[in-house]
This record gives C-alpha cells, sequence and structure tokens, in this order.
C-alpha cells in the first residue's frame, strides 16, 4: 500500500504529472491526494513549477516582427482566433512543460548515478591501496624470516598451557622482532597475550599478541635476555602478571 512518503520518496507526484503511472497507480497516488492536504500543496507547487520553467524557457520574437504585426493589427479587423485553436496552443505548452520537466528529471537521475559510481572508485582505490600496504608488510615480514641473520625461537607452553607454541624471529642485525602466535590458544576477549623482555632482570613490554594473525611486528629491545609472555586484562599491561607465565625463552 503507497503511504505519502513512498509515494514522496519515489517521485510518483511528477510521474503522475507525466502520466506515468499505470491505472492502479495512478488511482492509489489520487486517493492520496485526496486524503493529504500536504501532497495536494506538492502536486499544485509542481504544476507551478512546470509552468514557471515553461515561462522562463519561452523566446521572445525579435522587435521587427512585433512592430510589423502592430502594423496589421492596426491596419486589419482581427478575426477571432478557433477555440479548439486555444486549446491546442494550451496543450502544446503543456507538453513543452512536461518534456522539460521529464528531461530535468533524467539529468538529476544521471548525476545521481554518476556521483555513485565516483563514490565506488574512491572506495575501490582505498581498499587497493590498503591491499598494496598489507602485501608490502607481509612481504617484509617474510623476507625477514628468510633473512640468513634471523633466528627462530620456540616459546613452548609450560604447565599452565602446555600445547601452547609460538615462534619469534629476531634479527640483531635489523633490530626486528616477528612473533607467529597462531599456536596460542584463543583467549576469552577480557584477556590477551603480551610479550616482554628480561633485561638484567627487569621485564621490559614489547607488546600484544593477538592470536588472529599470522605474524605480529613487536618492538625489539636491547640487551634481552630472554623472551617471555603473559597472559594480561585486555589492552596489555604496564608490568607483566608473574604468574600468569605461560612460557619464555633464553636467548
Amino acid at each position: 500500500m503507497m503511504d505519502k512518503d513512498y509515494i514522496v520518496k519515489e517521485g510518483l507526484l511528477e510521474k503522475y504529472l507525466l502520466d506515468e503511472l499505470d491505472t492502479d497507480e495512478t488511482k492509489a497516488v489520487e486517493r492520496a491526494i485526496s486524503e493529504h492536504a500536504d501532497l495536494r500543496q506538492k502536486l499544485q507547487q509542481l504544476e507551478a513549477d512546470f509552468e514557471r520553467m515553461a515561462f522562463e524557457n519561452a523566446i521572445n520574437p525579435p522587435s521587427h516582427v512585433k512592430d510589423s504585426l502592430k502594423v496589421q493589427m492596426e491596419g486589419t479587423k482581427i478575426k477571432q482566433l478557433p477555440t479548439h485553436w486555444l486549446w491546442t496552443a494550451a496543450s502544446l505548452t503543456i507538453l513543452f512543460m512536461l518534456t522539460t520537466f521529464w528531461m530535468y528529471t533524467k539529468w538529476q537521475a544521471t548525476k545521481k548515478e554518476l556521483n555513485s559510481l565516483q563514490n565506488q572508485s574512491v572506495e575501490l582505490e582505498e581498499r587497493l591501496d590498503l591491499l598494496e600496504e598489507n602485501y608490502e608488510l607481509t612481504n617484509n615480514r617474510l623476507q625477514l624470516i628468510n633473512n640468513p641473520s634471523t633466528i627462530p625461537f620456540v616459546l613452548k607452553g609450560n604447565e599452565k598451557i602446555p600445547n601452547s607454541r609460538a615462534v619469534a624471529y629476531v634479527n640483531h642485525d635489523d633490530r626486528l622482532v616477528v612473533v607467529n602466535p597462531k599456536g596460542l590458544p584463543e583467549l576469552p576477549s577480557h584477556q590477551t597475550y603480551q610479550m616482554w623482555s628480561d633485561v638484567d632482570g627487569e621485564m621490559i613490554n614489547m607488546g600484544l599478541l593477538p592470536t588472529d594473525k599470522d605474524l605480529v611486528t613487536l618492538k625489539y629491545i636491547d640487551r634481552a635476555e630472554s623472551l617471555n609472555i603473559t597472559i594480561e586484562p585486555a589492552g596489555g599491561n604496564d608490568h607483566p602478571t608473574v604468574e600468569q607465565l605461560i612460557s619464555y625463552v633464553t636467548l
């Protein structure tokens, strides 16, 4: 069933004036117009706009034509034009007005479609840029792993999580650390894994280890003696929760 919001949104008043609706749609629109004063007012405004556009697009004849016509009118008794001629002229005016409105409507639809295509193009470019960034990041990580100077360290789980496993790739020359955390069991949403470097007995934060990523780049710490993984509250901690230490490896 058509309500007035649907009629306005779908431009059915304009199509009604352009006689582009089928019988059922026409009856539904006319019924809504009779029931809603604001629709009648909008319809009247559209009709007024049609008339205004017709006058605005009218072509003024040259001045010599006006003068010639005036002389003929003064010297000749003007005959009364048949009524059907007047109706024909009015019909042509309305036809011109409706055609102009139809062209304007099509132009607006084309403009809207063009804007949509432009937005899709921008979105596609942004997605391509993101893919390129991800590819470059992944490629750099793979080059680090395959670098002869990179040393892999396997961090196996202790008695808290005996089946867990993570692999850290450390390159002291390039000062880089990349970790594969896929062997760590998934944690509840309120917890996360965090890695620490032990430097002279002090635990220094290297970063979080989300388990939904294949490779995670962490902070390289100078003079690290060991790598340690703890379970911390979501978002990480300023200091390690020692009783939640689940794995470590000596460098």
